[in-house]
């Protein structure tokens, strides 16, 4: 498992891609080893992933009766969705990756999402326990909340047009790729487990 000095030289590295440095690439491993090693990000994001679970039975504890109890089933459930929400979007772009005759560069499109994916899961981390301890600030978070949201296409398509090159309808269609199907993947998915919020 890749450890904290690692982890933060490939952060690093994104944020000299988002700045527009493609040099920043140089610092991810894009080799076969990088790639699986890139998903080792799943662990670092296990943390901030756990205090949104804890918003997100609160959340669905409020709009059920007083006497509702939810126990493992309902996180093992959550933990269900988070890895469809991962992975099932990074085989969507590998078909349009392959489908456009992207090659190796499918390899550091999901090395630098699985990367970039720590960061942006303890900003939504920091935002779930506000939500959890203030819920008077609701509508304040929910404009944070959403601006994260922009943050992140943002970072997704500056990352992409590095790696793609300057051809703004396949990096907007990767991006869009990328982000719509996780949305409604959610949606969807939380319904048919049973664990959306009433």
């Amino acid at each position: 498992m890749p450890g904290a000095l690692e982890v933060r030289f490939y952060l690093g590295g994104l944020w000299q891609v988002i700045r527009g440095d493609a040099a920043g690439l140089r610092r991810l491993d894009i080799s076969d080893r990088g790639l699986m090693r890139s998903f080792w990000a799943i662990i670092w994001c296990l943390p901030a992933m756990a205090i949104s679970w804890f918003w997100w039975r609160a959340l669905f504890l409020r709009g059920m009766p007083s006497d509702t109890e939810v126990g493992g089933m309902f996180f093992l459930r959550l933990a269900m969705l988070e890895l469809a929400n991962w992975v099932v979007p990074l085989v969507l772009i590998g078909l349009m990756a392959w489908a456009l005759g992207l090659g190796r560069k499918y390899y550091t499109m999901v090395v630098a999402v699985n990367w970039l994916s720590v960061p942006f899961a303890y900003a939504y981390a920091v935002l779930s326990l506000l939500l959890l301890f203030a819920p008077g600030l609701t509508g304040l978070l929910s404009l944070i909340w959403l601006a994260l949201m922009i943050g992140l296409v943002f970072s997704i398509s500056r990352i992409f047009r590095i790696i793609c090159g300057p051809s703004p309808l396949m990096v907007a269609t990767l991006t869009m790729v990328l982000i719509v199907p996780t949305m409604l993947l959610s949606d969807t998915l939380e319904r048919f487990l049973g664990i959306y919020p009433g």
